[in-house]
């Protein structure tokens, strides 16, 4: 039960990483203000780092991870585009992110739960993956 849960909740957080990156690039080439885009890359740094740790983990147990769900991505790419083509500002996208990020959280403090048996690295990792989210939101506060 342990393994199953570890990989189950690791798998979780791959697709939470990948969400993550691929909802900060979505949103760079609109970035108008120099220190939201440092912001924002340094946050798709730091989830990439996580995620190859992730992936090294899964792979120990034979797991190639999680890829996010594919209507879940797309919605969000549409929600993006469509509020940036109407309002293009660091607003919106601060706006975008937050709301995300807040997705992500609760997603990942559910998974949390229902994969109790996870081992304790994992579980660390999800938490991780949690407060690089809720930094996120801090840092990007300036821009509501």
């Amino acid at each position: 039960m342990i393994e199953q849960d570890t990989v189950k909740l690791l798998r979780e957080c791959d697709a939470g990483v990948k969400m993550g990156v691929s909802s900060i690039d979505d949103v760079l080439g609109y970035v108008h203000a120099d220190s939201l885009e440092t912001v924002l890359t340094h946050s798709k740094e730091e989830h990439v780092k996580l995620g190859e740790e992730i992936r090294s983990l899964l792979a120990r147990y034979g797991d190639e991870g999680k890829d996010p769900n594919p209507i879940a991505q797309k919605m969000s790419w549409v929600k993006t585009n469509v509020k940036l083509g109407f309002h293009d500002s660091d607003h919106t996208i601060a706006d975008l992110m937050t709301d995300g990020c807040g997705m992500g959280v609760k997603s990942l403090n559910r998974y949390l739960n229902e994969y109790q048996a996870a081992d304790e690295v994992s579980k660390d990792i999800a938490k991780r993956l949690i407060n690089l989210e809720e930094k996120l939101t801090v840092d990007i506060r300036d821009y509501l």
